[in-house]
């Protein structure tokens, strides 16, 4: 059977035929998959739990359609939506899983993450990291009325893309020195992460040794899909 690995579909009302494809693609190929994978970045923001979201009412009801076939679900945070949590994650059938996760797949001990972690070079926003991720930020910021959420979610998205326009792009990529690190750390060849949304197989040989880095793309305009097997990793697109 197939292991599928997705993320960075950034799903949002504006963009109704992404979660369409999403839902079809959870309908008629995960369902029939071992185990479904989601590292990050699912929906193009998260304010929290509390809200009522139709396209994420959507992907929650494909989900438990998964579920009900015996397909594991397992969600890796993103930097959009990080605020996921036990709530949502009970209402779609989601088991969460840390930043970084070893787990094995297909007999390969495999690490998975959602890539962000790996951009060293950009300073400001790994501070902005380390500051949002802090469980006192987040209780703060849960606890603001849902319009102050709002506002803010969309001032942070702006000032993201005013950041990465104005960055060289190496900037915004990952550091070869943390992927080796990562690999390093956690003694495992294979690396499959997403993130910096350009898809890629890179072989590297850290050590005289084959290693390998996944990188899944993103879901903006079609479908990015890593299937893995026993026998192969097959990252394509698709819809």
């Amino acid at each position: 059977m197939t292991t599928l690995f997705i993320s960075d579909l950034h799903l949002d009302a504006s963009r109704p035929h992404i979660t369409r494809l999403f839902v079809d693609f959870v309908r008629t190929e995960a369902v029939h998959a071992k185990a479904l994978y989601i590292l990050g970045d699912l929906f193009e923001a998260w304010i929290g739990d509390d809200t009522e979201d139709e396209t994420a009412a959507q992907v929650a009801d494909a989900l438990v359609d998964l579920h009900a076939h015996r397909v594991p679900c397992f969600y890796l945070h993103g930097n959009r939506d990080f605020l996921i949590g036990d709530a949502y994650a009970r209402q779609a059938r989601m088991t969460l899983l840390p930043d970084p996760s070893l787990v094995e797949i297909e007999g390969e001990a495999t690490l998975l993450m959602h890539g962000d972690l790996l951009c060293t070079d950009d300073v400001a926003y790994q501070a902005f990291r380390r500051q949002a991720r802090a469980p006192s930020w987040q209780r703060a910021f849960l606890g603001r009325p849902i319009a102050e959420r709002q506002a803010f979610a969309a001032q942070a998205r702006a000032e993201s893309q005013r950041h990465t326009r104005s960055v060289d792009e190496t900037i915004t990529d990952v550091h070869q020195d943390a992927v080796a690190a990562a690999l390093d750390t956690h003694r495992v060849r294979r690396l499959i992460h997403g993130h910096t949304h350009r898809p890629a197989v890179h072989d590297l040989t850290p050590d005289a040794k084959p290693h390998q880095r996944i990188v899944l793309g993103d879901w903006y305009e079609q479908g990015s899909v890593l299937r893995v097997t026993r026998d192969e990793a097959r990252l394509e697109r698709s819809g």
